[in-house]
């Protein structure tokens, strides 16, 4: 039987990499995403060209609406969802935070904090015997970003904060709760910040010499859902190079 995943903002970057990675370990995928119908489609067509189970489904998951729309839709199709990537994202133009408006500020809490946790608790009250959340949060969750990006940093540290109370909370349903923390990953998501060759420029800083793809981020997430991260709960796994 196919375990089934939800991965939220799976139409390009570590999510589309993760969608399909876990696509050719059997997993049943679904490609979540908010407003890009066409990438999220081609996603799930080439893995399903592949031989494997996707489909792509449309949800603002920072709506509670939507999100109840998301899981009822997949628990009618294939059943109760077994695991959840936690990957939807904003990163806005880098700024102080004395400049960023209040909107700014409030739309990427939305985006990426309340969408974790109508998730989450979507996922929590379908879900039957073991299962795994991973969450992608930030290395800029520990570094705080000055001058660029102190909102996003905020909204991965209060992902982190859910993964370490969530992960109690479900121990004794054997669910477990983990974080990646990717940085200088080559993905588009820094030309949304203004700075498309970002990883570039901080490569001199980065201990390993390189940045990283979104396929290495992909492989820690798989891992972390597998049975051999089976005791593995309520951890946070840095990608950044050495960073």
């Amino acid at each position: 039987m196919h375990k089934t995943v939800v991965i939220t903002g799976a139409g390009r970057g570590i999510g589309a990499a993760t969608a399909k990675k876990l696509a050719s370990q059997g997993y049943a995928v679904v490609v979540n995403y908010r407003r890009d119908a066409k990438s999220a489609d081609k996603v799930a067509k080439d893995i399903v060209a592949a031989g494997g189970r996707a489909i792509a489904i449309q949800a603002d998951v920072s709506l509670e609406s939507d999100v109840q729309r998301l899981f009822h839709q997949v628990n009618a199709e294939w059943g109760p969802v077994r695991c959840l990537v936690n990957n939807a994202g904003m990163l806005q133009t880098q700024m102080p935070l004395q400049d960023m408006s209040f909107d700014r500020f409030q739309a990427t809490m939305n985006t990426n904090v309340l969408s974790g946790f109508l998730c989450c608790r979507a996922f929590i009250r379908q879900a039957e015997g073991a299962g795994a959340i991973v969450n992608v949060t930030s290395v800029a969750a520990r570094t705080g970003a000055p001058f660029e990006y102190v909102d996003y940093a905020a909204s991965k540290a209060a992902m982190d904060a859910i993964t370490k109370g969530l992960s109690i909370e479900l121990a004794a349903r054997n669910i477990r709760v983990n974080s990646v923390r990717p940085a200088f990953i080559y993905t588009d998501m820094h030309a949304d910040g203004g700075e498309p060759e970002r990883v570039e420029r901080l490569i001199p800083q980065i201990p390993l010499q390189r940045g990283g793809t979104p396929e290495e981020v992909a492989h820690a997430i798989a891992w972390l859902l597998s049975d051999e991260a089976s005791y593995i709960t309520g951890t946070f796994l840095d990608l950044a190079g050495g960073k």
